[in-house]
């Protein structure tokens, strides 16, 4: 069974019978007929994965998977819904994408429900209202919790563990379909996550396909629409946003004074006396001394002695709508993309540039991967080397493109012309080590900059012919424990890197979740602000990345960390350039990965200089961007702590500044379930 994974993107599949069918007493004596649909998932247009849902009267069965880039989620479920569609029973078994086990159980006895997973256990009172929200449930999820609304026509209902879901209509559709049209209806359920997730019901009320940007799981009639179904939820997602940014963008028409604030200051590594900074439009106008009062020709923002940051970069993003506005609302107002479909990038690219989304500023890699049964299905899929340099050609004559990727499933053997090609267009090399080949190899090839520590690694422990294009590449790192640090291979390599100005982007973040994380305690990552969290995010907090399997392998696996870790720090003292991104999202994430190059030797104001500075400087934007100084664009946050004392400072964001547009964090988070950090800044003069 081949599948896909995107459970960022809750959508649900539907039973053959629609909402509110009632089996009856008189049903249970008769024998129980059941009809089984079947959905494809596409992963942006690829075909990666299926679903099955089988309905015996009120007993739903759920066979879930999908296989991508060398690793995949499944999953099989068992449901039993009351007469009016509530779940009463809830089982489910399967693995996550990267391979932890995952079991579930919901059932209700009398009026209590309880519920049992690996990350958590809850009971509560049960009055046969609140719908559960299942931990690890497959898509089919969002249309089930979608159905007590659209029984009795309502658009709040209670849930369990807590909240409740929401259910808005958004379109009509005319569906075209094997063998006809389909009449159906669009429609966004929330409550339960940070962004909204959409599905689709024909006239009867059964599900015909989920959407969201990206992914799309559709029955087979109507797979020739599916490219449409997801530039419509794009739409929809651009919409949403542009909303929030008429509601809290702040656009003055006069100059904006922040008034009492101390500037870090990356040349120095310090904090500068208490200052205030002038922005007229997206431009640093003026840095003087603190004003006494403020002026009728100004707007004055109080910034109370707190300091300013110049805007953050995210090194290794794969951005999509939902990250844009939740990455500069985190002080992330630059974000290298490493990877993504070009016409979903080149949206989001325009929305921004557009005014419809508030993001960061965006510079795009052009991502290149094999042909093989493990490919990534983002980017662009070469079969041979001429294909390989072809698409090299092609970003390099498309806007914004600064280097290329290559990754795991490319033929080791074409990257030399790969690179030359490259570089030849001005574009930089950066990526995975293929599989089948060594870090030294691909520097000697041409690369600029290695993607994940692990890539560059893996050479140092594994045989040659291991294949590292599956989960192997993560459950392979277990090997770093007994790895010599001083061994011949890895002063050679870690030489090669120095002499050739090799950039190492190491993703420290979600190495640490993966080895780290276990289940039913929250991960280390995100202690610091998981309990402003919406529930869903809290409860993913306590699941882990990886399944491991006993005591030993928790061992090997933190051992393996550890050993990450010292390499890193050796990198850094050997003047290796560590570039900070995440693979996670960016925003919250990215503080994290900041925090954590503190253990490599970088004191919390290198650290801060690191992500800000340095990559302004590593990106050529030093002349605009990277530290808060006049006649530079107005790219900055306010923060209320010092963080040259406590890099942890930077998790607490007053006011962000993104090219001159103003947002003050706490404003918005509400609008995605996330509770306020800190007090809002007094404004004078609006």
């Amino acid at each position: 069974m081949k599948k896909l994974a995107l459970l960022t993107f809750t959508a649900a599949l539907t039973a053959c019978s629609g909402p509110g069918e009632q089996t009856g007493s008189d049903s249970q004596t008769q024998p129980q007929k059941s009809t089984t649909t079947h959905f494809d998932m596409y992963l942006g247009g690829t075909d990666v994965g299926d679903m099955d849902i089988t309905r015996t009267g009120n007993k739903i069965d759920i066979d879930y998977g999908f296989s991508n880039n060398g690793r995949g989620a499944s999953s099989t479920e068992t449901i039993i819904l009351s007469d009016n569609d509530i779940p009463l029973s809830w089982s489910v078994e399967g693995k996550t994408v990267f391979g932890n086990a995952t079991q579930e159980n919901f059932s209700v006895s009398g009026n209590t429900a309880t519920w049992q997973s690996k990350a958590e256990s809850g009971e509560a009172g049960f009055d046969g209202a609140p719908v559960y929200i299942a931990q690890n449930g497959s898509p089919f999820s969002e249309y089930l919790y979608a159905l007590p609304l659209l029984n009795d026509n309502l658009t709040k209902y209670p849930a369990l563990p807590s909240g409740h879901i929401t259910l808005s209509k958004k379109q009509d559709l005319t569906l075209s379909a094997t063998g006809g049209e389909i009449k159906a209806t669009l429609y966004a359920t929330g409550g339960i996550s940070m962004n909204p997730s959409y599905f689709i019901i024909d006239e009867n009320k059964a599900l015909v396909g989920l959407v969201s940007p990206r992914t799309a799981i559709v029955k087979p009639e109507i797979a020739g629409e599916e490219a449409r179904l997801r530039e419509l939820t794009a739409q929809l997602n651009a919409q949403r946003y542009k909303d929030i940014a008429s509601r809290y963008l702040h656009d003055y028409e006069k100059p904006v004074r922040i008034n009492n604030v101390r500037i870090f200051e990356p040349q120095s590594l310090s904090l500068s006396e208490p200052k205030s900074v002038v922005i007229t439009g997206n431009t640093i106008t003026a840095i003087e001394a603190v004003s006494a009062a403020p002026s009728d020709d100004e707007v004055t923002i109080e910034g109370n002695g707190g300091t300013l940051v110049a805007g953050l970069y995210e090194m290794h993003g794969h951005m999509s709508d939902n990250d844009a506005l939740l990455n500069v609302l985190a002080g992330v107002t630059s974000v290298r993309d490493m990877g993504n479909e070009v016409d979903i990038l080149q949206g989001i690219t325009d929305n921004i540039a557009n005014g419809i989304l508030v993001g960061p500023r965006i510079a795009k890699s052009g991502f290149i991967e094999g042909k093989s049964p493990f490919s990534n299905s983002t980017g662009e899929l070469a079969a041979s080397e001429d294909e390989a340099v072809e698409l090299v050609r092609k970003y390099a004559g498309m806007d914004d493109y600064i280097q290329i990727k290559i990754y795991s499933s490319v033929n080791p053997e074409w990257v030399p012309a790969m690179a030359k090609e490259a570089h030849e267009n001005g574009l930089r090399v950066a990526g995975h080590i293929p599989a089948f080949a060594k870090a030294d190899e691909m520097i000697a090839a041409g690369y600029n900059e290695i993607t994940h520590i692990n890539q560059l690694m893996l050479g140092w422990v594994l045989d040659r012919k291991e294949d590292t294009r599956t989960l192997f590449r993560i459950t392979g790192m277990k090997r770093f424990t007994d790895l010599d640090l001083n061994s011949e291979q890895v002063n050679h390599t870690l030489t090669l890197m120095k002499e050739n100005n090799i950039a190492l982007d190491p993703t420290t973040v979600i190495h640490e979740h993966a080895m780290t994380s276990r289940n039913g305690t929250v991960s280390p990552g995100v202690v610091d602000y998981i309990d402003h969290m919406p529930l869903s995010s809290q409860r993913a907090a306590k699941v882990a990345m990886l399944n491991v399997a006993d005591e030993a392998e928790d061992k090997a696996y933190k051992d393996a960390y550890a050993k990450i870790v010292a390499t890193l720090k050796k990198m850094h003292e050997n003047d290796i350039l560590l570039v900070p991104g995440t693979d996670m999202g960016g925003a919250f994430r990215l503080h994290r990965e900041l925090e954590l190059f503190q253990q490599f030797g970088m004191t919390p104001a290198e650290a801060l200089k690191r992500g800000s500075w340095d990559m302004a400087e590593y990106m050529g934007h030093d002349d605009k961007l990277g530290s808060i100084e006049t006649g530079k664009l107005a790219d900055f946050f306010l923060i209320p702590g010092n963080p040259v004392e406590d890099l942890k400072a930077i998790k607490t964001i007053a006011m962000v500044v993104a090219d001159g547009r103003i947002l003050f964090p706490d404003e918005v988070y509400p609008e995605f379930g996330i509770t306020p950090f800190t007090t809002l800044p007094e404004v004078k003069g609006e």
